[in-house]
This record gives C-alpha cells, structure tokens and sequence, in this order.
C-alpha cells in the first residue's frame, strides 16, 4: 500500500569525513560517492536537417492508466506546513519518506534496469550525465546513474549534521540547497521509471502507485519552489493530468419517462482536461 506520509528518524550512518560508500539500494555501481560531484547535462537529439522521427507514443499518458491512482483526493492538503511544524522539519520528514518511496518503486523494476536495456540515463528526450570533481562528463548506465543517485541522498539524509533527529539540533544553512539537490534527482529517476520503464511497471500492476506517488511528489515540490521547472518540464504532460484530483465516475443516467423528453440537466457531461 502507497503510503502517502510517514514521518522518519534515520540514524546517522555517514558523517561529512567519511569515505565509505553508503548504498540506497542494493546497486552495483563502482566509485565513491563522496569523490563525485553530482551534476547533469541535457542533450537533446537533433534532426541535422533531416525530417525528425515521429515522438514516440507514450503509454503513460493514456486514460486507462492515468485514472489509476490509490489515492483520489486533493494531495495538496497532505504537503501543506502545518501550522505547528517548523519548515525545515517538515522538509526533512518529507523529503526523507520520497527518497525511501521513489527507492522502494525503482527497486520494484530495477532487475529490467540494467547496462544494455539502459544503457544511458534517459528521459524523454534528455540524457542525464555525471561530473567527476575535475569536470569530466562521464555518461553513465541508468542503474549506475540510479545507484550514485540512491547512494547520494541516503549518505545526506543519513547525516546527523545535515538531517538532524535530536531535540535542539539547528539544521545547516546550506540545508535548504540540499534538499533541492536531492529532489532534482529523485525527478531523474521518476522520469527514467516512466519512459524506461512503464511497461514492466504495469506488468507488475504497480501504475496506481507509481501514478500517486509522482503526483505527491510534484505538488510536494511545487508548494516549496524545491526544483526548477525547466527541471520538470520534461514531464509537464503528465504532471498536469496526475496533479489534479482523479475525476469521479460518471454518474448514472437518470431513468427517463416515456412522456416526457430528457431535460438538458439531465445529459451526462463529460469533463475534458
């Protein structure tokens, strides 16, 4: 069952001088973490003059799989700051429970993630990138890119200094970019989940979580200004249909009599987004 909040205390596992490598997930990806700087480069495939190819379909948009939610109300109301909580808490039990959800849905798929079906980290018509600490691109496999990624955010919110879970510890002032950070990359992995990986995802009859958690995450992000919408705009088509609260079933007609016409208030109307 989709858990759409939960807040955690992770205990700390990872200090800024440590060299070990902490992994989201069980991931096979070679490397430290902490001898990476994390970055990414859009590359958009260009026609050079020729006619560009049809866009491929995308099964994800399709209404028998977006009306598929476990939730049907309003996810606004569930990422509003209460009145009573302090903001960084509630962006640290937020952003916590997303890394531990998107980690727990791509583990679902990830033996369909592999080197040769994935063989760069893709989404849409974007090719995300790494950047070692002297700045050379290195284009990764998307399980590599997804392991660096999990292994990444879980080193941070690990992290008693940057995540603090004892009564009067201050959050950093560089915590507000850190879960900005984190956020902009557990996009990458939803949208690679998406386009790599819907097909399996349906197989599984797992659309209805994957559909309601991307929506909380979007509504999560947008309501705190967490990543930038050129970011997301990869998958605005879906962000807009998911975003909003899942239309009711079409009411019944009424039984109409035999002497009477059907009053216009009695047509079904049909909502179009």
């Amino acid at each position: 069952m989709y858990q759409a909040f939960q807040p955690l205390t992770p205990e700390c596992t990872a200090s800024p001088d440590t060299d070990e490598d902490s992994r989201g997930f069980g991931g096979g990806g070679e490397g430290e973490v902490t001898a990476l700087e994390v970055q990414e480069e859009k590359s958009k495939t260009k026609p050079n003059g020729k006619k560009p190819p049809a866009e491929e379909k995308k099964q994800y948009l399709e209404l028998e799989y977006t009306k598929i939610r476990v939730v049907d109300f309003d996810l606004k109301e569930l990422v509003v700051l209460p009145r009573e909580i302090d903001l960084n808490e509630w962006l640290a039990s937020n952003t916590t429970t997303f890394f531990n959800l998107i980690n727990l849905q791509y583990s679902t798929i990830s033996e369909f993630c592999t080197g040769d079906t994935c063989q760069a980290m893709t989404a849409c018509n974007t090719i995300y990138y790494w950047y070692d600490e002297r700045g050379k691109k290195t284009k990764c496999t998307a399980p590599q890119y997804v392991d660096f990624v999990m292994s990444l955010c879980q080193k941070l919110v690990t992290d008693e200094e940057i995540f603090p879970t004892k009564y009067g510890k201050e959050f950093p002032n560089s915590f507000e970019s850190l879960v900005k950070k984190i956020c902009r990359y557990l996009f990458h992995v939803l949208a690679h989940l998406y386009w790599a990986h819907f097909k399996e995802t349906v197989a599984l009859d797992l659309q209805g979580h994957l559909n309601t958690l991307y929506a909380h995450f979007i509504v999560f992000v947008r309501e705190f200004n967490l990543v930038d919408p050129k970011e997301t705009c990869i998958m605005d088509d879906l962000s807009e249909i998911l975003c909003n609260p899942a239309p009711p079933p079409a009411p019944a007609p009424a039984p109409s009599t035999p002497a009477s016409a059907p009053s216009p208030s009695s047509q079904n109307h049909v909502t179009e987004r």
